[in-house]
């Protein structure tokens, strides 16, 4: 199972982790934390040698009630910071969090490798014919309206096969217009009542017939820390848990703040996994 990411042919038969890298001054953990170009540079790179082998990038907070922001601003957040990483990280390979086909699109233009979409072209029509056009990998993440209205739409008849009948319609219309490399994304937390996010989780192995990688974004969300009734900065050894779980299950791509934890969970996992098979 592999992914063509700037010519780099990406093995997910291992899982792989990806790094967030917050530009937004309001995300619910570390929001406004990179300030500048140095505090940015260094965290990138802290989660490279932890051994990311994806940064994603995101410069509009998608929590619950975030701030709407224009998409300008979101492009003046962000390109910059993608200019600087390209530069500065030869070969690195950035996802940028976005569901805007403009701001994928200049980001595509400026180094970026992948696209990861809360929205799966729900909000801008335009999105996949963008990823069609630069012919790179897309995340499709599954979600209901905004993150204004989101929280108000979680109402399923059941929440795991509905989210694989979205999935269904969008592998279609992604293939359709010729895209090859995707990926899909659950959506933890995204319009998802607690209980149905574990409901998701549980059954996270079932998403596995779709026959496309699966990421699993669950790196200190309210699933956990509501769960343990704790806050969002001490929710790591329960990102540690689930994210093990999520492994079990099937999951290509951990999404995580702390990429050696993550990466920490994939080698026991494969080292057990490999015992398996002996």
């Amino acid at each position: 199972m592999t992914i063509n990411c700037n010519g780099n042919l990406i093995n997910l038969s291992t899982p792989k982790v990806m790094g967030i890298l917050n530009l937004t001054p309001d995300s619910f953990y570390d929001g406004g934390s990179y300030k500048n170009e140095t505090d940015i540079v260094t965290k990138v790179e802290k989660m490279l040698v932890d051994g990311a082998t994806f940064i994603d990038v995101g410069a509009y907070s998608s929590r619950p009630n975030a701030i709407n922001i224009s998409v300008n601003e979101e492009i003046n957040r962000i390109v910059p910071v993608v200019q600087l990483l390209v530069k500065k990280f030869p070969g690195i390979l950035l996802s940028i969090d976005t569901f805007r086909s403009a701001v994928a699109k200049v980001c595509l233009e400026n180094g970026a490798a992948l696209i990861n979409d809360i929205s799966a072209g729900s909000l801008d029509d335009k999105m996949m014919n963008v990823i069609a056009e630069y012919k790179v990998p897309y995340i499709m993440m599954h979600m209901r309206g905004t993150p204004e209205t989101m929280q108000q739409l979680t109402e399923y008849t059941n929440v795991t096969l509905d989210v694989k009948q979205y999935f269904a319609k969008k592998l279609a219309q992604a293939r359709a217009l010729g895209i090859v490399d995707l990926v899909i994304d659950p959506g933890f937390g995204f319009a998802k009542t607690t209980e149905q996010n574990f409901n998701v989780l549980q059954n996270l192995d079932l998403f596995k017939t779709m026959n496309v990688p699966i990421l699993a974004g669950i790196s200190r969300k309210s699933m956990i820390y509501k769960t343990l009734d704790t806050t969002a900065s001490n929710a790591l050894n329960g990102t540690t848990a689930l994210n093990t779980i999520a492994l079990t299950k099937g999951a290509n791509i951990l999404r995580v703040h702390d990429v050696k934890e993550a990466l920490e969970c994939i080698t026991l996992f494969t080292a057990l996994k490999l015992n398996e098979e002996l």
